[in-house]
């Protein structure tokens, strides 16, 4: 009779856990060399529009600091225009997107597979940001320039005397008018308090 122990095959060496592990680490790296070639293309379809909008960066004024004009790296790299604004590739690592980051939330100003399109988007983005920051430092200097020719005041004159009795004396007539009319109405609740007493006293005499 045969021991049951020897109807029980050996373990095959694919089924090891060694190399299953083996098998799902090469999975990864795999995957992760997917990752990495993405990262690097969307970085270098990037570079080359950094590269295209250089002039156009140069010419922003040196004393404007609201620009960052760099490009970001990580799972999805990004060309930042300013702190609210970049352009990212989009999933087929061929269309440029112009991203901006608003109240109510993102918008696409631009989208395209063609450089030059979203960087003439941008470029314009620029100017306007620049115009507005130029009509606000007019717009200062402005407000600032009536305060480097201001003219003298002269000190206000002091009232005229007649004027300053005058007022003295309505006041003084007006609190007059005011202790009469007091004391007329303390007299007129105190003959309506004593009435019986006093007709009581004339009816005596």
């Amino acid at each position: 009779m045969t021991d049951a122990g020897d109807k029980i095959s050996a373990i095959e060496p694919s089924r090891r856990l060694s190399d299953a592990i083996r098998d799902v680490k090469n999975a990864f790296a795999d995957r992760d060399d997917v990752v990495v070639d993405m990262r690097e293309a969307h970085r270098m379809r990037l570079d080359l529009l950094a590269a295209e909008l250089a002039p156009v960066f140069a010419d922003v004024p040196a004393d404007m600091d609201s620009f960052d004009f760099a490009v970001s790296s990580g799972l999805q790299p990004r060309l930042w225009i300013d702190a609210v604004s970049h352009v990212a590739m989009g999933r087929d690592r061929r269309t440029y997107r112009f991203l901006k980051d608003t109240r109510i939330g993102r918008v696409v100003l631009a989208e395209s597979t063609e450089m030059k399109s979203v960087a003439d988007a941008v470029t314009r983005y620029v100017a306007e940001r620049v115009v507005e920051w130029q009509r606000m430092m007019e717009g200062r200097m402005e407000s600032a320039a009536p305060g480097l020719h201001r003219p003298v005041v002269r000190e206000a004159e002091p009232p005229i005397r007649s004027e300053t009795s005058r007022n003295g004396w309505t006041a003084f007539f007006a609190g007059l008018g005011l202790i009469t009319a007091g004391a007329l109405v303390g007299l007129a609740v105190s003959l309506a308090l004593f009435w019986d007493r006093i007709m009581q006293m004339k009816i005596s005499f």
